[in-house]
């Protein structure tokens, strides 16, 4: 599987040259701690005490569903849940390329037709139709799918993302300027570019769920593709903060519109450290994007080794990386099977966090952007850095570790650092 994957990204990548990836990110107040340690929505942690072994499992497989509930129960008049609890935009249902006809039929029900979704260079028609006041979300997709049987229709799922530890006061060791020019896409919260973990990075953001806002998960990965203690340390990093402070913020559509602003910035990797359900839209726009010499890095997520596969992390072409720890144990939390692809470290170590201050992370999201930056300074070539990597289970791919560890170094200077 790994293989097939990795020639689905080679020819991606030949493509593009021969034609020249606490709290919810942005929105303050939703998160929780557990075990002393403060969680996010995908299941992510960033320690106040270096000791995690209070934390269990459980606990930090259901951080994500956690913050579901919180947000659902904050926001009842724009959030609902789809018929397997995913939580959604409400009212909002997704159209990917609908006719004229259709887009007449539904206005005739009392749907009201949005503009179109920003794709950039994905070359992709999706709309937005908002459902009649009193008509539930679900009633509404079924509605559409009823009246257009051959149309494609969804929710505006919600993608979640993923602090506070002793300043650490050195910078891990200086890489800046080994990936000048390199250009890096980055799907998230918005990122606090003055940190001093970003000198020498090119940092440019820009807002899909209203204006761009700094959040503590964006940041943190930021810092681990490009900041000093990153795997690219000095590139040029485009931030599409698809969140945004807006309670619905990280929908799909949101995240449609980035992908396309980020193929059209030219950005040759890019990364997702966030998890939700198979979404078409989202499906379409990732498909597209490969087809244009993107190569898209997903976090495969914190539901634990018998959860159902996440996305975009599970779709066909998408990196998928799980995380260890400072033992090279898989994450206990940490999503496991085919979309697996490669393991990188994912706890035991620090990544920059609000205030100017690094703090101790945990989770597949931590470990996603290593791989990142390590796939860009490779060119993008995936199948390069499967021969680096340290196996670690079954020899050859296997469903937990996938080609096996990468960016131990990075992981090393880190704690390291945190020891000064």
């Amino acid at each position: 599987m790994l293989f097939k994957r990795l020639l689905i990204l080679a020819v991606a990548v030949a493509a593009a040259s021969v034609a020249s990836a606490q709290v919810l990110p942005g929105v303050p107040g939703v998160g929780g701690t557990v075990g002393g340690v403060l969680s996010d929505p995908l299941g992510e942690v960033e320690q106040t005490t270096r000791d995690v072994s209070r934390v269990s499992t459980r606990e930090l497989r259901n951080a994500r569903d956690v913050a579901a509930r919180q947000l659902l129960r904050r926001y009842p008049n724009q959030i609902d849940t789809d018929p397997d609890g995913a939580i959604v935009v409400r009212r909002e249902i997704v159209a990917i390329a609908p006719s004229e006809a259709a887009l007449a039929a539904a206005q005739a029900r009392g749907f009201t037709v949005g503009a179109a979704v920003e794709s950039g260079d994905l070359g992709l028609n999706v709309v937005v139709l908002r459902a009649p006041a009193n008509m539930p979300t679900r009633r509404a997709v079924e509605l559409l799918r009823e009246i257009d049987p051959d149309g494609a229709y969804d929710y505006n799922h919600i993608y979640l993302g993923a602090g506070d530890t002793p300043s650490i006061a050195k910078q891990a060791r200086d890489r800046t300027g080994s990936t000048a020019g390199v250009r890096i896409g980055l799907i998230d919260s918005g990122v606090d570019a003055d940190h001093p973990a970003f000198a020498g990075a090119n940092i440019q953001q820009r807002g899909f769920g209203g204006e761009a806002r700094v959040g503590a998960h964006g940041t943190a990965v930021a810092s681990l593709i490009a900041g000093t203690q990153g795997a690219a340390p000095g590139a040029t990093l485009y931030v599409a903060d698809v969140y945004g402070g807006a309670p619905t913020g990280g929908g799909a559509t949101a995240i449609v519109a980035a992908l396309g602003w980020l193929v059209q910035s030219h950005a040759r990797v890019i990364n997702i450290s966030l998890v939700g359900p198979n979404n078409r839209a989202v499906d379409a726009a990732v498909r597209a994007a490969i087809a244009r010499g993107a190569v898209i890095v997903a976090a495969v997520g914190n539901d634990g080794p018998a959860a159902a596969p996440l996305y975009p992390a599970s779709y066909p072409g998408v990196v998928g990386v799980t995380g260890v720890d400072a033992r090279n144990r898989v994450l206990p939390e940490a999503g496991r099977g085919a979309q697996v692809d490669f393991a990188a470290p994912g706890s035991d170590f620090s990544a920059a966090s609000l205030g100017r201050r690094y703090a101790a992370i945990r989770g597949t999201s931590y470990a996603a952007p290593i791989v990142t930056g390590l796939l860009a300074r490779a060119g993008g070539n995936a199948a390069a850095l499967a021969n680096d990597a340290i196996d670690l289970g079954p020899r050859g791919a296997d469903r937990t570790f996938g080609a096996g560890l990468v960016g131990q170094d990075i992981r090393d200077s880190a704690r390291r650092l945190a020891r000064r």
